[in-house]
């Protein structure tokens, strides 16, 4: 059977059942530029932004850009930039048509078409979901001013290939041409996320105003006059399937091509610091605050953390997905004791309810819906470590608590990243030291060494003065691992 194609001219005809987009369209007009158009983004701020517009606040369409992929864009624009959101718990389904995104945009293809849609007055806000290696930073969180990326962009402004050299054009061609900046939101888990990229976006032009020789003019600009406000975001969204694809056009009547799967839970922490105003979110849920660290630091530490060591111990006791690891009785009371060990970390006098969070996390991730991989999660550890785990250790190693369970979590790394291509696929996951990790894996060393080694590869705990510390207890912890797999592990802590 040949079905139509989801599209504005098919949208009305969807059966009753599916939400959508109860404004017109042709109306919005484009004030939010987002880089990075991924599923998250899709099943996230897009979401959040196409309540306002259902409000009618026209002002806020998107204009999407990809800074690597045409995937994105292929599939969405023969659809009008719509598509399908699936909301899944364990008994339903909902589906939910978005229509935020007006124009799709692929800057390797056309980067003056993006420089456009930023310099463009109408643009208020951008946003970005660009992963945390694409902020390219070095281990100690400075800008990584020797990665050919930066190097390029800043040889040739006009045809940037980075958020950085894309946003410090724009900005400069904004100030030059007497428009107010935008703000920039940043969306990713980052530590203080917002302060983060304020200051990578100052060295990054601090070091384009000294090869222009504009004295310090567009760094001294962004540190003074440009907002750049920090936020949490949590929301779970699963790879999309062929699968997923053929079931929603069923139940539609339509083709998509890129529907997202998430689940209902959603939340989104914003600093209230917006310098050319902002959509009425906290309208629709989301929580507007003057300082979003509180928060951030639990999702990453609770949430976050527990994901990883569910990715990391599921993927070496052989489950594919987080509903499967998590019912393993092992790995279940492993982040109970994780958990047990991060909350002490975080600020007591800022009224967070962990045990109402935990209880909420472990409902999430039980949701059978979703299947979301172990192996999506997984990607990318040496980025996402250091704030969800490492970070959390420190803390513990300082307060003199107890902090066995989060090392388990770097070593299940470790051993995970040394499966690929023997007990797990080649490729089975990915990271931005693959290269450098396997050459380091595949010598086998002594487990000291071995996490020695990696540490200073990541740069792990910086120059900590008890790095040491971190380093063997993580390395009993791969011995472990090395010599019976999770079921040794887990009984050295007393779980099994």
């Amino acid at each position: 059977m040949t079905r139509s194609r989801l599209s504005n001219a098919t949208l009305r005809s969807l059966p009753a059942a599916a939400v959508v987009p109860g404004y017109d369209r042709g109306g919005m007009v484009p004030g939010i530029v987002h880089l990075g158009v991924g599923a998250f983004h899709r099943a996230h701020q897009a979401a959040y932004v196409d309540d306002c517009l259902s409000a009618g606040e026209t002002g806020w369409g998107i204009t999407g850009v990809s800074l690597r992929s045409r995937e994105t864009r292929d599939a969405l624009a023969p659809q009008d930039g719509l598509y399908t959101l699936a909301i899944r718990s364990s008994g339903q389904e909902e589906l939910r048509v978005i229509g935020s995104i007006g124009s799709m945009l692929v800057a390797p293809e056309d980067p003056h078409a993006v420089l456009a849609a930023l310099v463009d007055p109408r643009t208020r806000i951008v946003t970005l979901t660009i992963t945390e290696k694409a902020y390219l930073r070095t281990a100690g969180g400075g800008l990584d001013a020797t990665h050919p990326d930066i190097v390029h962009d800043l040889a040739n402004p006009g045809m940037p290939k980075t958020a950085h050299g894309f946003l410090a054009e724009a900005l400069a061609r904004r100030l030059a041409a007497g428009t107010p900046p935008f703000t920039v939101l940043c969306c990713d888990n980052l530590p203080a996320n917002g302060a983060t990229l304020h200051r990578l976006m100052i060295e990054f032009a601090g070091l384009r105003d000294a090869r222009l020789g504009l004295g310090a003019g567009l760094a001294r600009h962004i540190a003074r006059e440009v907002a750049f406000p920090s936020s949490m975001v949590d929301r779970i969204v699963p790879a999309t399937t062929d699968a997923d694809r053929a079931r929603i056009a069923a139940e539609l009547g339509a083709e998509d091509a890129w529907p997202v799967m998430t689940e209902p839970f959603r939340q989104w922490v914003v600093e209230d610091n917006f310098t050319a105003g902002r959509p009425g979110w906290e309208k629709f849920g989301v929580t507007m605050v003057g300082d979003v660290g509180p928060f951030e630091d639990m999702k990453l530490r609770l949430l976050n953390g527990a994901h990883s060591a569910i990715a990391y111990l599921g993927l070496l006791s052989g489950h594919a997905t987080v509903d499967r690891a998590f019912a393993d009785p092992a790995i279940r009371q492993f982040v109970d004791a994780l958990w047990a060990e991060a909350i002490p970390t975080l600020p007591e006098d800022a009224g967070l309810d962990t045990s109402a969070y935990t209880a909420e996390l472990a409902e999430r991730f039980s949701n059978t819906a979703l299947a979301h991989r172990t192996a999506q999660i997984a990607n990318d550890g040496s980025q996402k470590l250091p704030q969800r785990i490492v970070a959390s250790a420190i803390e513990c190693l300082e307060a003199g608590t107890e902090f066995v369970h989060l090392t388990l979590v770097v070593a299940a790394w470790i051993a995970a990243c040394a499966a690929r291509g023997k007990t797990l696929p080649e490729n089975h996951f990915t990271d931005p030291l693959d290269a450098a990790l396997t050459a380091l894996l595949s010598q086998q060393l002594p487990a000291n060494e071995t996490v020695t080694a990696v540490f200073d590869l990541a740069g792990f705990a910086g120059d900590h003065a008890e790095r040491q510390t971190l380093i063997e207890l993580v390395a009993v912890h791969l011995v472990h691992l090395r010599r019976d797999g999770t079921t040794l592990a887990f009984a050295a802590l007393g779980i099994g």
